[in-house]
Order: structure tokens, then sequence, then C-alpha cells
């Protein structure tokens, strides 16, 4: 537990998870800390990070990895009934090409609301404009290859 404890030097949200960062704390547990981000897409929006430093999604260990998203979860499911919010976003960015900013892995919980004036986020692409079948299917091939 002394390297959960530790933290990286010169990460941010190890410095708001050792409390050296103010932080607006919304939970905690052994594995995890969920935290209100502080340029929230919308009213309520949290991050969540296990206590444990890893980089990003490639470098999480699995058990921290699972139980960050079950905090991300129980998160999720607070907007719903505390804030009214009427659906949620899970968002995770992996490397500075995916918008990482902060090398600490992080899941976004965004709550999502009818109301427009509750959130700044807007969709990055058009659903229903599928792409090239067979360009789907070379890169499932790819990936299933991989795998």
């Amino acid at each position: 537990m002394a390297e959960v404890l530790a933290g990286t030097p010169d990460c941010v949200f190890c410095g708001i998870r050792t409390g050296a960062i103010p932080s607006a704390k919304v939970a905690e547990d052994a594995t995890t800390f969920a935290f209100m981000d502080i340029d929230p897409g919308a009213d309520g929006h949290v991050l969540v990070i296990p206590k444990r430093h890893s980089t990003d999604l490639f470098d999480i260990p699995a058990d921290d990895l699972a139980a960050t998203t079950l905090m991300a979860q129980r998160v999720a499911k607070a907007s719903l009934s505390a804030l009214g919010a009427q659906g949620v976003n899970l968002f995770n960015c992996s490397g500075a090409a995916a918008w990482q900013t902060v090398f600490h892995f992080h899941l976004h919980v965004i709550p999502r609301y009818d109301d427009a004036t509750r959130e700044k986020m807007q969709l990055l692409y058009e659903p229903g404009q599928p792409a090239d079948v067979d360009a789907i299917a070379d890169f499932a091939r790819r990936l299933a290859a991989a795998i």
C-alpha cells in the first residue's frame, strides 16, 4: 500500500489525491478517488482516478481499471438521482493524440441534461453516417488478429 499512498512527484492528480492540491472530493475508497472537474463539460462533471499512479489505459493494472470503472458507475448513478441528469457520458482520453492532458489514468463522468444550459459539450461527429463496409471489415480483421 505504500506505493499507492506515495503518489508520483509532479502529477497533479496524485497531488489532488494526497490533499496537497485542493479539490472538491466526491467519493473515495481503498483504491479510487473521485473529485469534481475544475473545467466541467456539464454540471456535475466528475473525474475518477485510481489512487495508484498509472499513466493511461495502456498502463493501468486490470484491478485498478476495474475498481475505477466501478466507482465511475457509482458516480454516474448518483448523477441521475442527485443532480437530475437524464444520461451520462463516461469518457477516457489515452495519449496526447486522444486529448489526454493529465497523464494519470482517469475517467470523466459527465452528466447529460435535456436542458442545454447545464452543459457545454457537443457531439464530435454525426452518428448514423456509416463508413465503407469493406474498410470496417478490414479494421475488424486487423484488430482481431492483434488481440
